[in-house]
């Protein structure tokens, strides 16, 4: 016991990410800064990450770090919640998302977000749960919609198995399905990104593994943003990983060089499992 507790309470250093040459990196997103909380509590403090395109990104991190905070930065989620502040930039496509005249439901359409318990909306059906966003920006036309949703429902892996089943409810298909139709609802909508907060922490190993190949494929897409607490998982699909720790990013970079030769002692003590 008294080890681990010199191993959380040594002095916090912060290894900042590796200097990729910027050609390479084909920055999509930059958190320059960025410190967030809620009231007087800081949660997030002076946080600087770019984030690649068309890559996974894994935000790891002991519970309380600071990652799904993080994420809901990103596409201005977090300030919906009672007491929440920003500071700082979040810049996509070098545009700032949070200058006076951002929109904040444009950014919401742009970087679509999932939820780690799937939530379709259980009095919708498929069709509906799919197309939801389209109609919320004006879209009626039914042919538009259909074509849009047997699309989506396909790149979700899941057009075969609801197909004759699109006008049942949402909530009548299994956890892992729910979790696919609420990916299909986001990309409905058009978007550059996808944020996932622990998309897989409510699903059995079978449903998981869908969902693992569904990131793979939606990465030559978009650009894929998910915070897990499973090592395995991050490794998995995960082209780099952010580690936080006390609402720092203390590492950052290729995943193959964060588990197999982390910079930081803190890190390496994190995902060793020697404490978390």
């Amino acid at each position: 016991m008294a080890e681990l507790t010199a191993l959380v309470n040594e002095p916090l250093t912060v290894t900042r990410e590796p200097n990729w040459d910027q050609d390479e990196l084909n920055r999509k997103l930059v958190v320059e800064d960025l410190s967030a909380g809620f009231y007087g509590k800081k949660a997030l403090e002076n946080v600087s990450v770019t984030f690649k395109e068309n890559a996974v990104t894994a935000i790891i991190g002991p519970s309380g770090c600071g990652k799904s905070t993080l994420l809901r930065c990103l596409n201005r989620m977090h300030e919906v919640s009672l007491g929440a502040w920003t500071k700082g930039r979040v810049l996509l496509d070098d545009e700032d998302i949070y200058a006076p005249d951002a929109d904040p439901v444009e950014v919401r359409r742009r970087i679509g977000m999932v939820f780690q318990k799937p939530n379709p909306f259980p009095t919708m059906s498929v069709y509906d749960n799919t197309t939801a966003g389209l109609r919320f920006n004006g879209v009626s036309n039914r042919k538009v919609l259909s074509a849009v949703v047997e699309d989506t429902l396909k790149k979700v892996f899941l057009w075969d198995e609801v197909k004759d089943r699109i006008h049942d409810s949402g909530a009548s298909l299994s956890g892992g399905q729910q979790q696919r139709l609420c990916i299909a609802r986001a990309l409905a909508v058009q978007p550059e990104m996808i944020l996932m907060d622990e998309p897989c922490s409510a699903l059995d190993p079978a449903a998981t593994a869908k969902i693992e190949e569904l990131i793979a494929k939606l990465k030559e897409s978009y650009t894929v943003i998910i915070v897990t607490h499973n090592m395995q998982q991050a490794a998995r699909v995960s082209d780099y990983t952010a580690f936080l720790y006390l609402g720092k990013l203390i590492e950052y970079g290729h995943t193959d060089e964060i588990f197999e030769n982390p910079r930081n002692r803190l890190t390496e003590n994190y995902i060793t499992g020697r404490f978390g």
